[in-house]
């Protein structure tokens, strides 16, 4: 079972942490247990409770009358809301119970959902990336229990490979060369937009995790793409990130490259000429789009 701190707890529900605290003493909602250094922690049960009292109160219902309900009325009444009118951040609470249950059926269910009233392209930017952003953060900070995160990231990359695979590719478009650095291993990011290049017709390669950057100069020499395309979110090391732009940069200077991730976003890099940053997916988007406008 995870553990999370009251400020995990703020970041998943957006409840502020003061307002738990006076929900905690004035209703009894939960009994946290404590740390040797006297800290509060709480448990998946009280994670899902503090989410299903949002869902309520983010449509109009007062803590008083939700306390008031049992358990099981409680959840049956987030599900009721849930029939009548999902809201994203209802949806996002409900992709978090299902990781918390390992619940494959839920959240494939609510995905599933997702996507056939957004479409896939705004399912994945509006509901599935703020969710994974959130998840990422207690990861990485140790606060949920890796098997929950394969276990969603698992289900959101079969969801990509699959709409990948029926996108209608132009043979004649541009092509891009995906990969990872070596050591990085979060392929969502780099899977997503595989699957928008080639849902817009382009060409692409996606050579996936931790490639190390001789072995992709050897193919880069064959296959001539136009543009290259990486993330780096836990590599490189954060003191060699500069190095590696400036190696990308210089063996691939034929190409166009575009860079993102937490490793380069909003950081101080010196860019090379060919080289540039997509700070979001939005501006893969219109880059695509450029793109397509440049060729027509």
């Amino acid at each position: 079972m995870s553990v999370y701190s009251i400020k995990d707890l703020e970041h998943l529900s957006g409840i502020k942490a003061h307002t738990i605290r006076i929900w905690e003493q004035r209703y009894n909602l939960f009994s946290p247990q404590r740390t040797a250094t006297n800290i509060r922690f709480y448990n998946d049960d009280d994670l899902k409770l503090i989410l299903n009292i949002a869902s309520l109160k983010n449509h109009g219902i007062k803590i008083s009358k939700i306390v008031a309900l049992p358990k099981e009325a409680l959840a049956q009444e987030v599900e009721k809301i849930g029939r009548e009118q999902l809201s994203h951040e209802d949806q996002i609470s409900a992709l978090t119970i299902a990781m918390i249950d390992l619940d494959e059926r839920s959240f494939t269910s609510v995905l599933d959902e997702c996507i056939g009233k957004l479409g896939f392209e705004r399912a994945m930017l509006e509901i599935v990336y703020p969710f994974m952003r959130k998840i990422g953060i207690l990861w990485m900070i140790n606060s949920i229990n890796p098997a929950q995160e394969h276990f969603i990231s698992h289900l959101v990359r079969q969801k990509l490979i699959v709409a990948t695979d029926e996108a209608q590719v132009n043979e004649s478009s541009p092509l891009f060369l995906l990969f990872l650095p070596e050591g990085e291993l979060h392929e969502l990011g780099i899977l997503y937009a595989n699957f928008l290049l080639r849902s817009q017709g382009f060409r692409t390669v996606f050579f996936g995790q931790t490639v190390p950057l001789e072995a992709l100069e050897e193919v880069y020499h064959k296959l001539n793409p136009d543009y290259l395309m990486t993330a780096m979110t836990t590599a490189p090391d954060p003191n060699e990130v500069h190095q590696f732009v400036k190696q990308l940069g210089g063996k691939f200077k034929d190409s166009k490259v575009y860079i993102t991730g937490s490793r380069v976003i909003d950081e101080e890099i010196e860019l090379p000429s060919n080289v540039k940053i997509l700070r979001q997916f939005e501006d893969l988007s219109q880059l695509t789009r450029a793109i397509t406008l440049d060729e027509a």
